[in-house]
């Protein structure tokens, strides 16, 4: 049920930082952000095909691990990918609104990418030494 209620609150949390909320302008330089968290998105799926993972936080049945690419980046970089989407919405209509949903989406995954770990630390053992040397959702960073 917590993961469900995740992937609920992540989805409001989307809706919200890219609906108007009869914002005055759009800030051009907006895309930039957006593109890169679209790029990232899409180099993660060149390494980590959808059949392999699910919004869900447990892994699927016939999940593998996956270091490669972006992963060896992050531990996280669909999630990274969100974020960096997230608050481009928000330099882009540039409103209360708006900076305060990318806020709550950027907490929301990260209490989802923590929930993670601990059925990817259950299912993969070599998880464990992956999480040691790959930072979770900022590169440069460290647990």
């Amino acid at each position: 049920m917590i993961s469900i209620g995740l992937v609920v609150l992540q989805v409001l949390a989307l809706a919200a930082v890219m609906w108007p909320w009869n914002a005055g302008h759009w800030n051009a330089w907006a895309w930039v952000p957006i593109v890169a968290g679209f790029a990232l998105k899409g180099w993660m799926v060149t390494h980590n095909p959808p059949s392999n993972f699910s919004v869900l936080p447990e892994p699927r049945a016939n999940a593998r691990l996956i270091t490669t690419g972006p992963y060896a980046l992050v531990r996280h970089p669909l999630y990274l990918g969100l974020i960096i989407f997230a608050f481009g919405c928000a330099i882009g209509w540039n409103t209360p609104v708006h900076w305060f949903a990318a806020v709550v989406l950027a907490l929301i995954l990260d209490a989802k990418s923590r929930r993670e770990e601990y059925f990817l630390l259950e299912r993969f053992p070599e998880y464990r030494d992956y999480a040691a040397r790959s930072p979770r959702l900022v590169p440069g960073l460290r647990r």
